[in-house]
């Protein structure tokens, strides 16, 4: 009856109450509830994950009439306690949150228990006593707060040897990238590049998965934007050394033999996943990631968000009170929150404004929608294109914004584009020198330099 009862107060304010669900959803397991209640959570869960909103009761019982799995049993019940679950209470959110916490320790570990007695009686279909203690020690960690802290007086070992310890990253093939960032990516960071439609976002972005895949890296590409197959030829062109407009000429059995050629060659493994625009959240990723693992032993390395503009919120619904600022700075932390979580970095990008779109000097303030995503990044930079630049072959990078060093050294690189291939590469040093910590041109002078540099966009 207890049970019962903590069941039922966890599944309605999981349908009353959408800040709980949204702060709670994504640590909760269908096995966690019984009988009945365990189908009525995974109407909720599918239905939050469809639409990222919360069912109305009406809504509610026409997708339980639509649900051919449940029994008449079942379904008679859920019928009966509609009303109550759907009954808005005034509770202590801050209780009511650690008490689910508590539920939900105490449900996997009971779940453990009993898998691991039907392990060890030899009534368990798949798993071995090998198994137990990663069964055990994955009940014994639940719990919604991913990181227990750092106590400074008591770990000054730990963070003496990290101190003088290599930091692992994930390196660039482009020698201004490694420079600016010393040495790579780094785990539990969140990188933007910023720019207009066309500049070069998903080129970047493809670009560093081909090379990082190259380096025996896991990579996880998903897109928001482009078909999965558009993604990978894509790659295709950056990987293969050839045009992406002369891929689909190409002879089957030389494409076979190219790509079968780049397989002896890394040891790393790339998915691209396709959502469609505006659909996916960061719980979503993070469901795909759990997947991935289980489904293909596959444990990425870094991820890239293609792009962060046309991703959903977890914990927000935009609409009503909710301005687009507030929005996008949203979702900038729940990925965020996804690399601290999975100790890897994410990749991603946003679009200019219309005013940063037509300017050679980008700044923080031209960032679309919001200006509180620089806040959240640790590494953002600008991709700039002109006439002049197209016709060298090169493009521009300004740093924004970035945690790994100082931003005012080689505030403005150039960098080679290769824009058939979806390549990118050092540019000379030549080209470097032109490049300098001063501004391009002042944007209150309206006089030549303004002129000057018209042409520019990112």
């Amino acid at each position: 009856m207890i049970t019962a009862n903590i069941e039922q107060t966890v599944l309605r304010n999981l349908l009353v109450n959408e800040e709980y669900m949204r702060r709670v959803l994504p640590f909760i397991q269908p096995e966690y509830f019984e009988g009945v209640y365990q189908q009525l959570f995974r109407e909720v869960a599918k239905f939050v994950a469809k639409y990222n909103k919360l069912p109305t009761a009406e809504a509610f019982k026409i997708e339980l009439d639509d649900n051919q799995t449940m029994s008449d049993e079942h379904y008679r019940h859920a019928v009966e306690i509609i009303p109550e679950i759907f009954k808005i209470e005034d509770i202590d959110d801050e209780w009511l949150y650690n008490k689910t916490e508590k539920w939900c320790q105490d449900r996997a570990l009971f779940n453990a228990v009993m898998e691991s007695i039907s392990i060890i009686d030899g009534k368990h279909k798949t798993l071995t006593k090998n198994a137990l203690p990663d069964i055990l020690q994955k009940a014994l960690a639940v719990t919604f707060d991913t990181n227990i802290g750092h106590d400074y007086l008591e770990n000054v070992n730990e963070r003496y040897e990290f101190y003088h310890s290599q930091e692992e990253k994930i390196p660039f093939d482009i020698e201004y990238f490694n420079l600016i960032t010393k040495g790579g990516l780094a785990n539990k960071s969140l990188n933007i590049a910023l720019a207009g439609t066309g500049v070069g976002k998903s080129l970047f972005m493809c670009h560093v998965a081909a090379a990082a895949l190259n380096e025996g890296r896991n990579v996880l590409y998903i897109s928001m934007e482009m078909s999965e197959e558009r993604v990978a030829e894509r790659i295709d062109a950056n990987l293969l050394d050839i045009p992406i407009e002369q891929i689909d000429s190409m002879d089957e059995q030389m494409f076979k033999d190219r790509v079968n050629s780049l397989k002896t060659k890394t040891n790393g493994k790339l998915i691209v996943k396709e959502y469609p625009t505006g659909s996916a959240n960061a719980n979503h990723f993070r469901a795909l990631l759990n997947e991935l693992k289980l489904k293909k032993a596959f444990v990425p390395d870094i991820i890239f968000v293609d792009y962060l503009n046309i991703c959903a919120s977890a914990r927000m619904k935009m609409g009503g009170s909710v301005n687009s600022y507030a929005y996008i700075k949203a979702i900038a932390e729940e990925l965020r929150g996804l690399a601290v979580e999975f100790d890897l970095p994410i990749v991603s990008a946003t679009q200019t404004t219309r005013t940063g779109y037509s300017s050679s000097d980008p700044g923080l303030e031209d960032t679309s929608e919001s200006f509180g995503l620089p806040a959240t990044a640790d590494l953002m930079f600008a991709l700039v294109s002109s006439e002049e630049l197209d016709a060298q072959g090169q493009i521009m990078v300004k740093q924004l914004k970035n945690r790994y060093n100082d931003p005012n050294k080689n505030k403005r690189f150039v960098v080679g584009i290769d824009r058939s291939k979806m390549r990118l590469f050092d540019a000379d040093d030549t080209s470097q020198n032109l490049m300098n910590d001063t501004p391009m041109f002042d944007r209150t002078n309206q006089g030549e330099d303004q002129k000057k540099f018209e042409d520019f966009k990112f």
